[in-house]
Order: C-alpha cells, then structure tokens, then sequence
C-alpha cells in the first residue's frame, strides 16, 4: 500500500497495474435510426468479436453507441454496395496487433453485427486507430499506463 508523503505527489500511488495483455481498447459505434435493441446488439458484436480474436478481457468494455438521424457515405466505396443501414465501428487500442489478427477481427465483426442485429456484413465498415500508452488518461488527470 501507497501512502504519500509531503514530499510526493499524490499521483505517486495512482500506478495502475494492468493484467498482461489488458488494453482497453475504446469502441465508438455509429449508426442510423436504430433503436437501443440495435445499439446493445453491435455493441455486443464488437465486444465479442475483440474478446474472440485480439485477446481483450471480457471486461475491458468502453464503448459510446450512437444513432444519427443522417450519416454521409459513399454508397459504392471500392464496389461494396451500401445503403442507410451502414455501421460505422472505430476501435482506438494500443499497437501491436499483427495483420492477421486484425483482418480476423473485421471478419467476426461483421459475422457477428449480422447474427445479432441482420445488418449485412457488407454495411459494416471498420477502422482501427493505434496508438501508445502516452495517449491515455481513464481520469484523475493521470496517463495510468506510465504513472
């Protein structure tokens, strides 16, 4: 146990120490018109597909679920026909997942959006932000990865 001193920062017991292979990814999902079954459904999705196939501990569950009344996109990106049921996933983690991993885990996103909300993979669209642990405070103020 920690106790400060005068002389210390009261940050100088705030280290968090993180389970091995903890990442705590942050998931933004965007949608349009759904209702909070549909939102629960791809976040549930998400949630699983990165427990199946990136190791995330079960949980590591930071997620902001949103439903527009208009989202613009591209209706035939690189031939992908879509249309207003498109999903838009970003997933913001630490580096370090191998390209396989990560096209593993666009493919169980997409399986798993359709097995629970029958959005068509072909609406799902991905993207994965990496970052270092320097581009994190879960609050206080603090950058817990290298306090």
């Amino acid at each position: 146990m920690c106790t400060p001193t005068r002389s210390m920062a009261p940050s100088a017991c705030w280290k968090v120490t993180f389970r091995k292979g903890t990442d705590m990814p942050f998931v933004r999902i965007d949608t349009m018109r759904a209702d909070s079954d549909r939102l629960d459904g791809l976040g549930r999705a998400v949630h699983e597909a990165m427990v199946d196939t990136i190791g995330i501990p079960p949980d590591d569950k930071f997620q902001v679920l949103t439903s527009h009344d208009g989202i613009r996109y591209d209706a035939n990106f690189l031939g992908i026909q879509r249309d207003d049921d498109v999903v838009f996933v970003s997933i913001t983690f630490r580096s370090g997942r191998t390209t396989e991993q990560k096209v593993a885990l666009y493919k169980r996103i997409a399986e798993l959006v359709e097995k629970y909300t029958s959005v068509e993979p072909r609406n799902v669209f991905v993207h994965l932000v990496e970052n270092q642990p320097t581009d994190w405070s879960f609050g206080n103020g603090i950058a817990q990865y290298i306090a």
